[in-house]
């Protein structure tokens, strides 16, 4: 639930840095810590209790971390996100006059007022139109195979042949390079493509390992199908979040990853598979990775994209793109040439029906909105500018 604000409050520049090396740094040392409080305490009650008494930070949270303001938009809560806002202004140093705020929320307010945002919305809704319906199964499909894999990999340990504690603490290890790598290419290649080829190679290395007999090598092949599940992994958590709508976006995340946990359960079944013979859970495991693999080209690409604010702008999302687009080696578009439009832009630029189509990254405008040049739009742009200069 963290990577809802954290993406819809970092801005596009720092996105994919924050959310990744967040897990990068904090996962990597727990996890690699983790096998040694186990071996040190050699009690599974102890460990409990000791791994558990951090959560007791989570109390403190709804004091703590601030509500969505894209979401309180998007409920026709205007004061509350402009408070939010008010306490970012004072955080980074920064003063935006009165009267910017007041037009500011004059537009929202009529905007909100012609969209009805204040209907309730329910993760049902992900599957009232065709391809909002089909993009919410295939994200729930393939974040079952990578759940499934990536949880197989770290129960499979003890089947490596190798020392349980050492061989469970190098496999961890790799969340840090395989995140910092991530970090360092996923604005430049995309989430497709990148989904794609690091289930897909994760999924060779692991049938590559299930293929080898000498426990090194078995270990060492099956460690590197870790890293790009791990990838993998990071990209499914963020990918799904630019996807669905703000509206229902933290339902359909939670669901997504709901449909994960489900599937992590079949994964001790894998593991178990060893006892039939040594070469099936690593096999499985791989071909269930290459299968997700494929599934991820019919997904829409996010890079230099907006977040889409209503289920309308989920269901038109991508609908311009092609299976085989690349954007790492396409020629550099229009909007990667102008300034990041941020979150409430198209308040002032949409007809009502698309008045909530916030931005974050700055997606071509459509025709429609290029017509609207009335001195009123103009000055309702320049309100919404100074307020994303904070």
């Amino acid at each position: 639930m963290f990577f809802i604000p954290v993406l819809e409050y970092v801005g596009p520049k720092w996105r994919t840095f924050v959310a990744n090396m967040s897990i990068a740094i904090f996962f990597t040392f727990a996890t690699c810590i983790l096998p040694w409080i186990a071996y040190y305490l050699a009690d599974w009650r102890m460990t409990c209790i000791v791994t558990s008494v951090p959560l007791v930070l989570a109390v403190g949270t709804p004091w703590l971390i601030p509500e969505s303001a894209r979401w309180l938009v998007s409920q026709g809560q205007i004061d509350r996100a402009i408070k939010i806002l008010g306490k970012f202004e004072r955080i980074n140093g920064t003063k935006v006059p009165d009267d910017i705020y007041r037009r500011f929320r004059e537009t929202c307010a009529r905007i909100c007022k012609e969209e009805e945002a204040d209907k309730t919305y329910s993760v049902l809704d992900l599957f009232r139109t065709p391809r909002l319906r089909n993009i919410t199964i295939l994200f729930i499909v393939i974040w079952m195979a990578i759940s499934l894999v990536f949880d197989g990999h770290v129960r499979n340990v003890d089947n490596l042949g190798l020392d349980v504690f050492v061989t469970f603490t190098i496999a961890a290890a790799t969340e840090l390079p395989a995140d910092t790598f991530l970090t360092l290419v996923l604005d430049r290649w995309g989430r497709r493509w990148l989904a794609c080829g690091s289930l897909v190679i994760s999924g060779i290395f692991s049938i590559w390992a299930s293929a080898v007999s000498n426990s090194i090598y078995t270990a060492s092949l099956a460690i590197l199908g870790r890293f790009w599940i791990n990838i993998s992994y990071n990209i499914g958590l963020q990918y799904a979040v630019e996807v669905l709508p703000t509206v229902v976006r933290a339902q359909g995340v939670a669901l997504i990853h709901i449909m994960g946990y489900v599937a992590s359960i079949l994964a001790p079944f894998v593991v178990y598979l060893n006892v039939v013979s040594s070469f099936l859970p690593l096999l499985v495991l791989g071909t269930l990775g290459i299968m997700g693999g494929l599934l991820t080209l019919f997904l829409p690409e996010t890079l230099n994209k907006d977040l889409p604010q209503t289920l309308q702008d989920s269901e038109d999302f991508g609908k311009d793109q092609k299976m085989w687009d690349v954007p790492c080696i396409g020629r550099k578009r229009e909007d990667e040439e102008t300034p990041p439009v941020a979150m409430f832009r198209s308040f002032s630029r949409c007809s009502a029906r698309n008045s909530m189509r916030a931005s974050l990254s700055g997606e071509p405008l459509r025709s429609s909105m290029l017509r609207r040049s009335s001195i009123k739009s103009r000055k309702s742009e320049n309100s919404i500018t100074e307020v994303e200069r904070l």
